[in-house]
């Protein structure tokens, strides 16, 4: 990656920064790129889940990430983030024009960086917050502990309902039918 930074002169335009593992300091690098309207590229071939890509969306950066795996669910295409096709035949060429097209339009519309910061923020605010996970982890304890109930009742009624069909229909049926 430093070698095409050096190749097409990319010095000042452009960052790559391996994987960090002290909190502090990504939540610290995710603002300073936030607030030089820079933005968020992860351009892996699969992320499970896209911890890194929510983080950035919750920095306030413009997110481009994988379209495979939990970023595909993360980001709303265009609105929230950009995907990029890591498997697509363009070999990066269309990952490269989103990009392209982004900081052109932001150039021409100041305001356009603002807006996808904004919508990642909001995404990040109504899907991906510690209180949502909380509550669905709730409601799928509780949903689970409903359907066990209920199962547990509905196989009751369902020998019931079998046994009365038994009673009332098929037990004459066996006893007429020699």
């Amino acid at each position: 990656m430093h070698a095409l930074i050096e190749t097409y002169d990319l010095r000042g335009q452009m960052r790559w920064i391996c994987a960090q593992t002290d909190r502090k300091r990504n939540g610290e690098l995710y603002r300073c790129i936030a607030d030089s309207k820079g933005a968020f590229v992860q351009p892996a071939l699969y992320e499970a889940f896209g911890l890194t890509v929510i983080e950035a969306m919750n920095s306030g950066l413009p997110t481009f990430a994988t379209n495979q795996g939990g970023p595909a669910e993360i980001i709303v295409d265009g609105v929230s983030g950009f995907h990029i096709d890591p498997n697509g035949g363009g070999g990066g060429e269309d990952a490269t024009r989103k990009m392209a097209d982004f900081f052109e339009k932001c150039e021409l519309e100041p305001a356009h960086w603002r807006r996808i910061s904004d919508a990642g923020l909001a995404r990040i605010e109504g899907c991906y917050t510690w209180r949502i996970y909380a509550d669905k982890t709730l409601n799928m304890g509780s949903v689970y502990t409903f359907w066990r109930v209920l199962n547990k009742r509905q196989k009751l009624a369902k020998q019931r309902y079998i046994q009365l069909l038994y009673n009332l229909h098929f037990r004459n049926l066996v006893m007429t039918d020699d």
